[in-house]
C-alpha cells in the first residue's frame, strides 16, 4: 500500500553532502548548483528544479588544471 500521505511529487535534492564552492566558478563541487540555487532551492516550483537538474549534467564545477605546457616552460617552473 503507498501512503499518499508521505508521497511528494518533488524534484528531490542533487546535493551529495560534498559542499565546497569552487572560486573561480562559484559552483559547488558535490552538486554543480550555484550559491543562488541552493539558497532557493525549497523555494523553487517543481518546473524550476526540474529546470536546474537538467542543466547540472553540462555543468564543469572544477575547471581542468593544466601541469605543464607553454605557461609553465614560460614562467620558468622546472619539470
Amino acid at each position: 500500500m503507498i501512503d499518499d500521505v508521505w508521497s511528494r511529487d518533488e524534484v528531490d535534492s542533487p546535493c551529495v553532502k560534498l559542499c565546497q564552492i569552487h572560486p573561480a566558478t562559484r559552483l559547488c563541487i558535490g552538486c554543480r548548483r550555484s550559491m543562488d540555487e541552493i539558497g532557493a532551492w525549497s523555494r523553487m516550483t517543481p518546473a524550476a528544479r526540474r529546470a536546474v537538474m537538467a542543466d547540472l549534467p553540462g555543468r564543469v564545477a572544477e575547471p581542468a588544471v593544466r601541469r605543464g605546457g607553454r605557461a609553465r616552460r614560460r614562467d620558468g617552473a622546472s619539470g
